[in-house]
């Protein structure tokens, strides 16, 4: 499907179709093939298999005991960020609008950003990664430099990590040796971690999504929405009810039967090809359960979610005031820059106060998580403050272009839309 649509594009772009008079037929099937969407099964572009045996589950070891709260990063963590901050502004910053009004990357951007090694870093060197530690704040950097150059390219480029983080830090030998090796290699395959549903006021720990225990493992029947990239993945780590336990993860390959997915076009990361995925009577082995069905595991996993989208909120929040910045001194109205009005100055202000404090308290409860210390306290005051203080960032950048913040000329009305997204999704990124 993917392919049919990229070869529609291709088709509309071409100069023949005004020749031949074909370019108003042509333009009204891409829009009504967009529009409709697909329905199809999983992808099964690979088999997953474990090409050797683990003794026991491969973890990162835990992040050195500080005594001190120390915002300055590591070396090794500035050399990181700068890294991914450079591709962000040189190939997201670019592709975004693209990405947005076609609702898929660009062809070979993903490759690109696998070559960034985002997904190397957090995979211990027994299953073929680089990583020697795990740090919570060294992934909340890096997506909140992902974020600064495009938010919905961001979680097409993290979708696949938090598989591979859900993997290696809570999966047991065998589900480690079949799956985290493919993440480590030259062609990481498209993953999410879906926990969303279509339920007025989502509760993570409450899905919709049903697994009930059968002779041979288990089996799923549900509906789970906005999966970033879901046409081409091949791997979802999926919640559901477990029946008599509550809340649990499975490991799904997308060509199991029963499995497919829907287009899903949303207000916000649209770049991230978000679609629904159909579980109906999906038979799963009992080694498809992550974790033991462990209901402080799944807590663990949603919280760390939490910090991941306070990281994003954050480097979108800054791309924010680096655009509005500029803009307001250089615009000019009654014969000065609109920054000498009282009213202009001043927002731009309560974007960087507001944005500070979204930052300070994302990095505590990474910071305290990364330690091993209790963090749910902290993960509810970032989710909060990137909810609420989020969408008002994105709102006041609209509100201080005027009428160029409601035109695609300008990114910030698609900043903005991406922004609402904060306070709604859980899962999709992990850190």
């Amino acid at each position: 499907m993917g392919l049919g649509l990229a070869a529609l594009n291709r088709l509309a772009g071409s100069k023949l179709l005004d020749r031949a008079g074909l370019r108003n037929p042509v333009e009204s099937i891409v829009k009504q093939t967009t529009r409709t969407g697909f329905q199809a099964a999983g992808a099964a572009n690979r088999t997953f298999k474990a090409a050797t045996r683990l003794r026991q589950p491969a973890r990162l070891e835990k992040a050195p005991e500080a005594t001190l709260f120390d915002l300055e990063p590591t070396e090794e963590q500035q050399m990181i960020v700068e890294t991914v901050g450079d591709f962000a502004a040189e190939q997201l910053r670019p592709a975004a609008a693209e990405a947005d009004d076609k609702l898929a990357p660009p062809d070979g951007l993903l490759t690109r950003a696998a070559e960034l090694g985002v997904t190397q870093i957090g995979i211990p060197e027994e299953l073929d990664g680089v990583g020697s530690e795990r740090s919570v704040v060294t992934g909340a950097l890096v997506a909140e430099a992902l974020a600064h150059g495009d938010l919905g390219l961001a979680v097409a480029v993290l979708a696949p990590s938090a598989v591979s983080t859900a993997l290696v830090q809570w999966g047991d030998a065998d589900q480690q040796a079949t799956y985290v090796p493919a993440f480590a290699g030259e062609h990481v395959p498209a993953a999410a971690l879906v926990l969303q549903e279509h339920t007025p006021l989502f509760d993570p720990f409450a899905p919709r999504t049903r697994a009930k225990r059968t002779p041979n493992g288990y089996r799923l029947d549900g509906v789970k929405a906005l999966v970033p990239r879901g046409a081409d993945a091949e791997l979802f780590v999926v919640s559901a009810d477990l029946e008599g336990r509550g809340p649990a993860l499975f490991i799904v390959e997308s060509g199991t039967s029963g499995v497919s997915v829907e287009a899903e076009p949303a207000m916000g990361l649209r770049g991230a090809a978000t679609t629904k995925l159909v579980l109906d009577k999906v038979n799963l082995p009992a080694g498809a359960l992550l974790g033991g069905g462990d209901r402080e595991t799944f807590a663990e996993i949603v919280r760390l979610s939490r910090i991941g989208w306070a990281a994003l909120a954050c480097g979108t929040g800054k791309a924010v005031l680096d655009y509005v910045i500029p803009y307001v001194n250089e615009r000019e109205a009654f014969g000065e820059p609109i920054s000498h009005r009282q009213g202009v100055a001043f927002q731009v202000a309560d974007i960087a106060i507001e944005l500070e404090s979204m930052r300070l308290t994302m990095l505590r409860a990474a910071s305290r998580a990364e330690q091993g210390r209790s963090y749910a306290r902290e993960v509810a005051l970032a989710r909060k403050l990137a909810t609420d203080k989020g969408m008002q960032i994105g709102s006041a950048g609209v509100q201080l272009l005027g009428g160029h913040g409601f035109v695609k000329e300008h990114p910030v009305e698609r900043w903005y839309r991406d922004l609402r997204a904060i306070g709604v999704l859980d899962g999709i990124v992990l850190l």
